[in-house]
């Protein structure tokens, strides 16, 4: 199974090649030209996007759930102001900021950097929880959740869930283990970043 191919419709900075035209003997070397223009242009395109999407070290935590990535760059996008009352809406919660943040992990396994998962970090209860998603049919779903201290049997509950589910505490998601409010927090965290996924990067679809 493809691991998120979804993903690739991400605006990962590869870096952008710039070329300056020759100027003829004549032109002043002082005078600024239309190429010099462009390339300006470019390059301040260029460092705004390194900004938004830059390699850089992951959390262990989102490490630990790629063993084989050698890379990462964490993804910035702004969640649509006109999706977020909707957003909030369905999921019954509060979107806990606009910016949000995944990690693309990246492997260089043979010489080409390929990438090879996709994984946020949500907070509840003071506990870091890493999703990792992937992709079936242009849509995020969780591949798993992996968090210190949680019960395994109460976190293998959410594999396989995507935004169209309710996680709906004592019948999708029972207990196992872990208190009912807690475990209602814990589903709703992850079902809004579920929901927040799709409408960032899922394809469009009709219910």
């Amino acid at each position: 199974m493809k691991l998120l191919t979804l993903i690739s419709t991400f605006a990962i900075a590869s870096g952008i090649a710039i070329t300056s035209a020759c100027s003829s003997g004549t032109t002043n070397p002082n005078t600024p030209t239309v190429n010099d223009a462009k390339a300006a242009t470019n390059n301040a395109l260029a460092n705004t996007q390194a900004v938004l999407n830059k390699e850089e070290d992951a959390p262990a935590s989102v490490k630990a759930a790629f063993p084989d990535a050698q890379s990462f760059t964490k993804q910035h996008k702004d969640i649509p102001k006109d999706a977020i009352a909707d957003m909030e809406k369905d999921t019954g919660g509060k979107v806990p900021d606009t910016d949000h943040h995944s990690y693309l992990a990246f492997s260089t396994t043979g010489g080409a950097r390929k990438q090879i998962g996709a994984a946020t970090v949500v907070t509840v209860s003071g506990k870091e929880f890493v999703i990792v998603y992937e992709n079936k049919g242009g849509s995020p779903y969780i591949k798993e959740v992996r968090v210190e201290g949680v019960p395994a049997a109460f976190l293998a509950q959410f594999a396989g869930k995507g935004h169209d589910d309710e996680f709906s505490v004592g019948s999708e998601i029972k207990l196992n283990g872990v208190d009912e409010a807690t475990a209602k927090a814990i589903a709703l965290a992850i079902r809004i970043d579920a929901v927040t996924m799709q409408t960032l990067y899922g394809s469009a679809h009709s219910h």
